[in-house]
């Protein structure tokens, strides 16, 4: 599809051309998401909205349909990968050169969808229910895909919760104590990648583990006999005996946050005293291993805690974890600290690619629109992990959408192709070069003759 090619000190992306298509880029015009066509490499090389072309339900009955479903989804979730939330951009990203070439067939030689095409899609072809569960089902379908190019030996599940603040009348929207705002409260699970496993829409006033088991059960379904060692981690809202059985059943290991009590104070009295001597000026932890059996439980469980001394502070800093793990304490809460990555993975959601942005009014479509945002996350997290050269591994999907897909680029025909001319601010011409390479490497070897 593509070819990186050089010309003097610009990066050049070559990309193969019929000669009537040609005729419609006369001249030269400017596109400034001129790094969207990388990131199309990549979709064309791990077949990822292909798939969604053979499971989606296309409900329109008119024969003269402009753009294929494949292509209205392109636009949805290649807009929002850079920055585009709402449909109402889609009228100025129907003549852009790079978007066109994202959507492919007719709009490379027209346009791409218009915003009332765009909002017929996410608000009512998306909407029918066959197709909002085929949707739910996408980001885990997408991370299988990258799996058969790089099988895993272990994953881990983080799962938790988050806001998406409400304004008006939007249905489902309510008040929600904690966080102190009138949202949804939508949750996900990632892998330890930081990619979207599954997410589900909630109203507001929910718990932050309501619903857990259809999130999470059709996640941890996907790895059975997959890969040999599955874990999770869940903060005190999941501290849930219906949670820790479903997981000992499964086989997974798990480390989950315990709320504190009485009965669990007791069984680290020792270690809540305040030390004799001189207090240093360091912190100091000490962690504890015993068994454990609350009321609601159906058997006794191993608990950790963990005891910190900060200098200037009367008392310590407690915390427990119940887990099913033999290694030591002090490995079973440093293994749990990582679920914090979880809440950096959701802050990037927010920040990159905006998906607290659930403005329409009835709940449905707002449940599509965290769907087409979880896609655009683990498209920008595919790039930036599976095609990114070494010297990238800082960037955010932040730093990916503004140095990368945001690049600006002419586009010049030529006898049989187009050229795409880069200009080199973030990414270089050889930087160019090795994305392309590495996205090579991921496209699945030919079917033998």
């Amino acid at each position: 599809m593509a070819d990186p090619t050089g010309e003097g000190d610009k990066g050049v992306l070559r990309l193969n051309f019929d000669r009537r298509l040609m005729l419609q880029f006369c001249g030269s015009v400017i596109t400034s998401d001129a790094g969207l066509l990388p990131c199309r490499e990549l979709d064309d090389a791990l077949a990822l909205t292909d798939t969604a072309s053979e499971v989606l339900a296309d409900a329109r009955t008119g024969k003269n349909g402009r753009h294929r479903l494949v292509g209205l989804l392109r636009q949805s979730v290649f807009g929002r990968l850079a920055g585009y939330e709402d449909v109402n951009d889609a009228d100025r990203l129907r003549r852009d050169p790079a978007m066109r070439w994202v959507v492919g067939n007719r709009a490379i030689i027209g346009s791409a969808a218009s915003a009332s095409q765009m909002g017929r899609f996410e608000t009512k072809w998306l909407s029918r229910p066959e197709n909002l569960a085929t949707l739910t089902d996408l980001p885990g379908q997408w991370i299988d895909k990258v799996h058969q190019r790089r099988p895993p030996k272990t994953i881990v599940l983080d799962m938790d919760s988050s806001e998406s603040p409400t304004y008006g009348e939007q249905e489902g929207s309510a008040y929600n104590g904690h966080f102190g705002c009138t949202c949804y409260h939508p949750l996900f699970v990632f892998n330890q990648l930081g990619d979207v496993e599954r997410c589900a829409l909630r109203s507001g006033n929910v718990h932050s583990a309501d619903g857990w088991r259809a999130v999470l059960e059709p996640a941890v379904a996907r790895y059975r006999g997959t890969v040999k060692r599955l874990y999770f981690r869940g903060d005190a809202a999941f501290a849930n005996p219906e949670i820790y059985a479903f997981l000992e059943a499964e086989g997974a290991g798990y480390t989950i946050r315990l709320p504190a009590n009485r009965v669990l104070q007791d069984k680290i009295g020792y270690l809540l005293k305040r030390p004799v001597g001189r207090p240093p000026h360091e912190v100091r932890r000490y962690f504890a291993s015993f068994g454990y059996q609350a009321q609601s439980w159906n058997k006794p469980r191993r608990v950790v805690a963990k005891v910190e001394w900060h200098p200037g502070e009367l008392y310590p800093r407690v915390g427990f974890i119940v887990t099913n793990l033999a290694r030591s304490a002090e490995r079973v809460v440093a293994f749990y600290n990582h679920r914090g990555t979880a809440e950096q993975h959701i802050k990037e959601g927010k920040g990159a690619i905006k998906w607290t942005r659930l403005s329409c009014r009835t709940f449905v479509a707002n449940a599509v629109r965290l769907q087409l945002h979880a896609l655009a996350y683990n498209l920008g997290n595919f790039m930036r992990t599976l095609a990114m050269p070494k010297a990238t591994e800082p960037w955010s999907l932040t730093s990916l959408r503004e140095k990368l897909i945001k690049t600006g680029a002419k586009v010049v025909s030529h006898g049989r192709y187009i050229t795409v001319q880069l200009a080199e601010i973030a990414v270089p011409r050889e930087m160019f070069a090795e994305i392309l390479s590495l996205i090579a490497r991921l496209r699945a070897p030919p079917a033998p003759a």
